[in-house]
């Protein structure tokens, strides 16, 4: 089994290094006699003629943002002008002529509200000679925090962490933010226009839907007032919330406030929108290692979303599967799946989705011989934790009750975190400067086998 845990960790370790901001962006973005080429990862194609600019701006907001900010120095150097970007604390780069500002996340801070402040003041003064480079990743929901109206960040924090308990999906979560904000659901293209705008996105979103990725600054929002009062009603928080936050949605869905601009809008007139990074190349890399490392390989899917506890039961009976019948891939085996999964905190635990994920799993495979599991965020950071996620085995279940762990009790009280600590088995990749979503690996040896 030790050589199975040396194997999974290459693997998503290969994931990780895949979806590196700064060589991202390096493969989408080049530089030749003064025309700026973007390359987007459906094939679209740009070009920029940069003596038809008389400033570059770079801005840019999330925990992937620092390298790719850096990428973008080492290729056009003096060309910028100035440039602003938040990023997650500890999630930093050295840059020379971008400011870089540190901010909180998942729940927004002071420091988030003073960097959008600046980026929105920066763009506001852009005009039509004017290119903007703007660099989004996973985690700009949060660090870009300018609410709306006269919403209070204390506000927009209380509604922020309500989600996140809520088990509300991203999708969910940035519809009811993006109507909350001054900055995000394209509100930042509306303060670019008329400047020309590439926006270059590292996706952290099921599907890659662009105006979801970090609540889309510079994207149309295809969500309403209502659709954001409709998913707090699914949650049962329209009455939670601040009652200041409620009026503000109310008066939208009633037409009193303008909405979030859409498709049709002049702002997106001179705006190109390009993902360089997603789930899937991720999943793709760490295919490639273990079957370079021997293993037969299943991508399973990149847009796995919706409950952790339902994701856990049925990967365990694909694994299961594959244990007795060799589909939908025979030993020795690696299924690797993708996409992002949601957790309704009802303990006061310590965890998060990946770890969470790990314990549902270690109960489902404890009567399997040979296998092993990881799921780990990208990111680096699984919840509120110094953690990426964490490996399961057989023994998982077995080792919890000799340390006097009761793998139910931790489930139930969202304890993930300190059922993993004492096992020896959490995922610590410090902070990766990416943010792709979450890699989950299967693996197994021995077909067939089970214990009594």
């Amino acid at each position: 089994m030790n050589s199975m845990r040396e194997d999974i960790e290459q693997i998503y370790r290969a994931a990780i290094t895949a979806v590196n901001p700064q060589e991202a962006i390096h493969r989408h973005l080049t530089l030749e006699n003064n025309a700026l080429t973007a390359k987007g990862g459906d094939g679209n194609v740009v070009t920029f003629n940069l003596p038809d600019f008389s400033r570059i701006l770079v801005v840019g907001a999330g925990k992937a943002t620092a390298p790719m900010a850096r990428a973008v120095e080492d290729i056009l150097g003096n060309r910028v002008t100035e440039g602003a970007v938040v990023v997650k604390y500890g999630y930093t780069e050295s840059l020379a002529k971008i400011i870089m500002m540190e901010a909180a996340h998942p729940v927004p801070d002071e420091k988030g509200l003073e960097g959008a402040t600046k980026i929105r003041s920066m763009l506001e003064e852009a005009d039509e000679n004017t290119l903007v480079i703007s660099l989004i990743s996973g985690g700009g929901s949060a660090l870009l925090a300018l609410p709306a109206g006269d919403i209070s960040l204390e506000e927009k924090q209380e509604v922020t962490s309500l989600l996140l308990k809520s088990g509300a999906s991203i999708h969910e979560m940035n519809a009811v933010r993006k109507h909350i904000s001054a900055v995000k659901g394209g509100n930042l293209a509306r303060a670019a226009y008329p400047a020309t705008v590439l926006n270059l996105m590292i996706s952290d979103v099921v599907g890659d839907n662009m105006d979801v990725i970090a609540s889309g600054p510079f994207v149309p929002d295809s969500s309403t007032y209502e659709d954001a009062l409709g998913i707090l009603d699914v949650y049962s928080l329209r009455d939670e919330i601040p009652v200041n936050v409620k009026e503000h949605l109310e008066k939208g869905a009633e037409g009193k406030i303008s909405e979030t601009p859409k498709k049709d809008d002049r702002v997106f007139s001179r705006v190109t929108n390009m993902i360089a990074a997603s789930n899937i190349i991720a999943l793709v890399a760490a295919e490639n290692e273990a079957s370079a490392l021997g293993y037969n390989t299943v991508i399973l899917s990149s847009m796995i979303e919706g409950d952790t506890t339902d994701a856990a039961a049925w990967h365990a009976a694909i694994l299961r599967e594959s244990v007795f019948s060799s589909h939908p891939v025979g030993p020795p085996a690696c299924i690797i799946s993708g996409g992002e999964t949601t957790v309704r905190v009802t303990g006061g635990g310590l965890g998060g989705r990946n770890m969470e994920f790990a314990l549902q799993m270690a109960e489902r495979i404890h009567n399997l011989e040979g296998v092993m599991v990881a799921s780990v965020g990208t990111d680096g950071t699984d919840g509120p934790t110094d953690a990426a996620g964490a490996i399961a085995d057989e023994t998982t279940v077995q080792r919890g009750i000799g340390k006097d762990l009761s793998i139910t009790d931790c489930m139930e009280s969202n304890d993930s975190y300190h059922y993993f600590e004492t096992l020896d088995d959490l995922v610590k990749t410090g902070p990766t400067n990416t943010n792709v979503m979450d890699v989950r690996i299967m693996l197994y040896r021995d077909n067939k086998k089970t214990k009594k």
